[in-house]
C-alpha cells in the first residue's frame, strides 16, 4: 500500500471511529452523502468541485478524499489538472502548493 492510500485508510478508519461515537455526526455524513449522489451534476464534477476547494480551503484530508473521489468517479488527469487550475484561479499562491500536492495524490492514485 502507498503512502497516499495508507494515509487514506486511516482517514476511513479515523473517521469511522468518530462516527461510532457521535450520532450527531453520523448524520452529517449521511447529508454528505446524499449532497455528493449525482443529480444535476454528476459524480466526477462534484467530486472534482469538492478537490478544488479542498486545495482553496488548504485541507489536507479533504484534498487526499476527494482526489481519490475524483479517480474513482473517472476523472482523468486532465479533468483534475484543469480543476486544481481553477483552484489556483480563486486561492492564489498557497492554493498552488496545494495544487502540486493534489497533483502528485493524483498521479499515484492514477497510476
Amino acid at each position: 500500500m502507498t503512502d497516499n492510500a495508507t494515509r487514506l485508510s486511516d482517514l476511513n478508519q479515523g473517521l469511522e471511529a468518530l462516527m461510532g461515537d457521535t450520532p450527531e455526526l453520523e448524520a452529517f455524513m449521511g447529508y454528505v452523502q446524499s449532497a455528493e449522489e449525482p443529480a444535476a451534476l454528476d459524480a466526477k464534477t462534484k467530486e472534482l468541485m469538492s478537490l478544488a476547494i479542498g486545495v482553496v480551503i488548504r485541507c489536507e484530508p479533504c484534498i487526499l478524499w476527494h482526489t481519490d473521489g475524483s479517480v474513482e468517479a473517472g476523472a482523468t488527469r486532465e479533468e483534475i489538472a484543469d480543476a486544481l487550475k481553477v483552484a489556483v484561479v480563486m486561492g492564489g499562491g498557497p492554493a498552488l502548493a496545494y495544487a502540486s500536492e493534489a497533483y502528485q495524490v493524483a498521479e499515484e492514485f492514477l497510476d
